[in-house]
């Protein structure tokens, strides 16, 4: 398997340079980044299949995830926060169902997601913990197409601020403002066991009502390049692409002279075991040339089950 690395790499590459020259993102005009520096979204959670939508039933996915930062980058990549450090853990329960209802010719199906997460920051001398239910993610339509090498699935993935959130706390579980997130999502897979995995995704944010502060549009994407060597094993590389593309505005004003621009790529190695009716898949994505934000690494071990 070592000689495929590194046609994987060149074709993840090849992947991510055409993500990023037909997104909005690519368009001229100023970037910002979110408030915090965060987003909604855990960039990197979704890998092999992630455009194949299952076939009607009931699914339980569990996504454990752990992401550790030393440093925050700001806007030329130098650090902007002294004496930063992040770490998060974070417990996702996501339930799927599948239905046999036909709209558009493609299977319609719902899920829900509800994280439990642990953060720690450190900033500047300051310190915060905590622990407790983040904002849940719904979706009442989801549809699914299904050719017999390729697959597309769409949605909107609603985000809903229930996470404990409190403007003068580091560490905060919630983001206190709704994100609308439509989602495509595309699988390749040939007869012989090669794979292309992308989820695309556009988040649209409302004002976060305790401090005036709306933050801008985001384009970000899950990439997956793999191969299936049989029915139980999968090896590849992954990661994710993330830039925003609106300037983040408080109190109506553009925040910053130039906006607070925001970026960050990640690549790392994945691999899937699947066994009956489960899949367990295990993944590193190492951040780079982030702007405006953390840039760490993020370790998954991520569970599939099927009803």
């Amino acid at each position: 398997m070592k000689k495929k690395w590194p046609v994987f790499s060149k074709l993840f590459i090849m992947v991510v340079a055409a993500t990023v020259l037909l997104s909005p993102g690519a368009l001229p005009g100023t970037a910002s980044a979110t408030e915090g520096g965060g987003g909604a979204y855990p960039n990197g959670a979704e890998d092999f299949m992630t455009g194949a939508l299952p076939p009607p039933g009931t699914y339980f996915k569990n996504y454990l995830t752990y992401y550790t930062a030393s440093d925050f980058k700001d806007g030329n990549g130098n650090d902007l926060i002294p004496d930063f450090d992040l770490k998060v853990t974070a417990d996702v329960l996501r339930f799927i169902h599948v239905t046999n209802c036909k709209i558009l010719g493609a299977n319609w199906a719902v899920h829900a997601f509800i994280p439990l997460t642990y953060q720690d920051v450190k900033s500047g001398g300051d310190s915060d913990d905590r622990f407790g239910l983040g904002d849940i993610i719904v979706n009442p339509i989801i549809l699914g197409w299904h050719t017999k090498n390729f697959h597309v699935t769409a949605g909107l993935d609603i985000y809903i601020p229930v996470g404990t959130y409190d403007e003068d706390r580091l560490a905060n579980l919630g983001r206190n403002y709704w994100t609308f997130e439509p989602v495509l999502a595309m699988t390749y897979l040939n007869d012989s066991g090669f794979e292309v995995s992308a989820k695309l995704m556009y988040d649209f944010n409302t004002e976060n009502d305790d401090t005036n502060y709306e933050s801008g549009q985001e384009f970000h994407t899950d990439l997956t390049i793999g191969y299936h060597i049989n029915k139980s094993w999968a090896v590849g590389i992954g990661g994710y692409y993330y830039d925003q593309t609106t300037d983040d505005e408080q109190d109506g004003v553009k925040v910053g002279s130039d906006g607070f621009e925001g970026r960050v790529f990640s690549i790392g190695p994945v691999a899937q075991y699947s066994y009956r009716n489960m899949s367990f898949t295990l993944k590193w994505q190492s951040e780079f040339e982030a702007r405006n934000k953390p840039e760490g690494d993020k370790f998954w071990f991520n569970l599939v089950y099927a009803f």
